[in-house]
């Protein structure tokens, strides 16, 4: 099993990025309807989620700053921004940075039991499955929501 979350976080964090580093910037801060965000949100809320399942954030992680729970932790929405918003450039180095430290997990670290349960999961490689799961899920909404945008703009 933990060679291949090792594998499945590359695969999946790959095909993320790729989605991602092709979109247009355009449209990425449109919010389609019947969203609760748009694919700004959604690729700020993929990092910071799995920097808070996979290394702590924020009290044991620094390598994002404070506001990204702001920002993109769970319940938060575009519509409350007012500042400090990354750009897309910087929530793509910052992913790929992140996937690095996740190729750097140590295989044995899945089989350590959390210190509480949490969401049902009882050791860190099923809480590392959450995460891919996770970001497995956004990259869809987002592949959907670049279409409706698109497709939205292509035919005014």
């Amino acid at each position: 099993m933990n060679d291949f979350t090792l594998k499945n976080f590359e695969m999946t964090r790959r095909f993320f990025l790729r989605v991602v580093e092709d979109l247009d910037e355009a449209i990425i801060d449109v919010q389609p309807l019947g969203f609760n965000n748009t694919i700004h949100w959604q690729i700020g809320h993929v990092l910071t989620v799995t920097e808070q399942f996979m290394f702590g954030f924020p009290k044991k992680s620094s390598n994002l700053p404070e506001n990204y729970l702001e920002l993109f932790g769970n319940g938060t929405k575009p519509s409350d921004w007012n500042e400090g918003v990354p750009a897309l450039h910087e929530l793509v180095s910052r992913l790929k940075e992140q996937g690095t430290r996740l190729q750097s997990l140590s295989p044995e670290a899945f089989h350590q039991p959390l210190k509480k349960p949490f969401m049902g999961f009882e050791t860190f490689g099923e809480l590392a499955n959450m995460a891919l799961y996770h970001e497995a899920n956004h990259l869809g909404q987002i592949q959907s929501m670049n279409k409706l945008v698109s497709t939205a703009i292509l035919n005014k």
